[in-house]
C-alpha cells in the first residue's frame, strides 16, 4: 500500500470484494459552497451513490495523507475550514504531504488518488479546461492534463460555462481524451443543457458508458475518459441570464486581477450572488444527477 495512502475501512472492504465504488471531490466542500450547505451537500451526495449501488469514497488531504473515503466528521471539518483549506492540484500534492497540511482535491488531484487506490468512476460538477484569453495567459486547467494520462473515468455536467467551451474540447481532442455526452449528442454547459458544441459520441445507458470505458482500460490506452451528463431539466438555467451573469463576472475579474486558481471560486462566488443565488441552487442538482449515474456506471462496470 502507498505509505502517503489512507483508504477508509467502507472503501476498502468495497475494493476488496469488487464493489462498485465512485469517488467524490472535496473543492466542492472546501471552496464550493457555503458551510452547512457545502457539508450537507457532500452528505446527499454519498448517500445519493449509495442508493444507485455503490460505495462513495471522497476525497482529500487531511494531515499529509492522500484520504480515500472520508468520515461525516471530516466532512464536516473540511466544509467548517472552507477557503483556509488550500485548494490542491497536482502541483501542490508534494509540498502538502511533506509538510502534514490539509488540502481540498480539484478534479485533477481526486483523479490521482482515485487511480493510487484502485477506483475507476469520479462523479463531479464540471471539471476545469481552457480558460477565456488562454491564448495570451496560458491559463489551462490541469484537469484536462490529468484526463489525458490518469485512467478514471469522470462523470460532470460538461465544463462550466466561465471557460473557452471549444478551446476546451479542441484541448481534449488534441489529448485523445474521448468526450461522451449522456443521451446527448450536445456537450451541456454545466448550468445549461446546450453550448452549441457536439461531443465525440453519444451514449444512452450506463451499460454502454461502462463498456467503451471497460474497452479502453483493456486496449491498455492511457488516460481517462469524460462523460458529460446533461443537468435536468427542471433545474436548467436560461441561458441568457446565466450568460450575461457570466459575462459581468469575467469582466470584474479581470478588472481585478485575478488569476490561476483564484478565479473559479472567485467566478462561481459572484455568478451566485448575481443570479440570486439560482446557480448554486442548480450546482446542487447537476452534482447530484452526475453522482447518480457515476454510481450507475461503476455498478456496471
Amino acid at each position: 500500500m502507498n505509505k502517503y495512502l489512507e483508504i477508509s475501512p467502507e472503501v476498502s472492504a468495497a475494493l476488496a470484494a469488487g464493489k462498485p465504488v465512485v469517488a467524490l471531490e472535496s473543492t466542492i466542500i472546501s471552496h464550493g459552497m457555503p458551510w452547512p450547505q457545502n457539508a450537507q451537500t457532500a452528505l446527499n451526495v454519498e448517500r445519493i451513490v449509495r442508493e444507485n449501488g455503490a460505495v462513495p469514497a471522497t476525497v482529500a488531504i487531511i494531515g499529509g495523507k492522500l484520504k480515500a473515503g472520508l468520515s461525516k466528521e471530516e466532512i464536516e471539518y473540511l466544509g467548517q475550514k472552507g477557503y483556509d483549506v488550500i485548494k490542491a492540484s497536482r502541483r501542490d500534492l508534494p509540498v502538502l504531504v511533506a509538510r502534514g497540511d490539509d488540502g481540498a482535491t480539484t478534479v485533477a488531484t481526486t483523479m490521482i488518488v482515485a487511480a493510487m487506490a484502485g477506483i475507476r468512476v469520479f462523479a463531479t460538477g464540471g471539471i476545469g479546461g481552457v480558460h477565456r484569453g488562454a491564448e495570451v495567459t496560458m491559463d489551462i486547467s490541469a484537469d484536462l492534463e490529468e484526463l489525458a494520462q490518469t485512467p478514471v473515468l469522470v462523470v460532470c455536467a460538461g465544463a462550466k460555462s466561465i471557460l473557452d467551451l471549444g478551446l476546451t474540447l479542441e484541448y481534449l481532442e488534441t489529448k485523445g481524451v474521448p468526450v461522451i455526452g449522456y443521451g446527448t449528442s450536445e456537450l451541456p454547459a454545466f448550468y445549461t443543457r446546450k453550448s452549441g458544441f457536439g461531443v465525440d459520441y453519444r451514449l444512452d445507458t450506463p451499460q454502454e458508458v461502462a463498456a467503451a470505458f471497460r474497452a479502453k482500460l483493456e486496449m491498455g490506452l492511457k488516460g481517462g475518459m469524460l462523460v458529460t451528463n446533461p443537468i435536468p431539466e427542471e433545474y436548467s438555467m436560461d441561458p441568457d441570464v446565466i450568460n450575461r451573469a457570466i459575462d459581468a463576472a469575467v469582466a470584474e475579474a479581470n478588472e481585478k486581477g485575478i488569476k490561476g486558481k483564484q478565479t473559479t471560486p472567485f467566478l462561481l462566488a459572484k455568478i451566485k450572488d448575481i443570479t440570486g443565488g439560482d446557480s448554486l441552487a442548480s450546482n446542487i442538482r447537476l452534482v447530484y444527477n452526475n453522482a447518480a449515474l457515476a454510481a450507475q456506471v461503476a455498478a456496471s462496470l
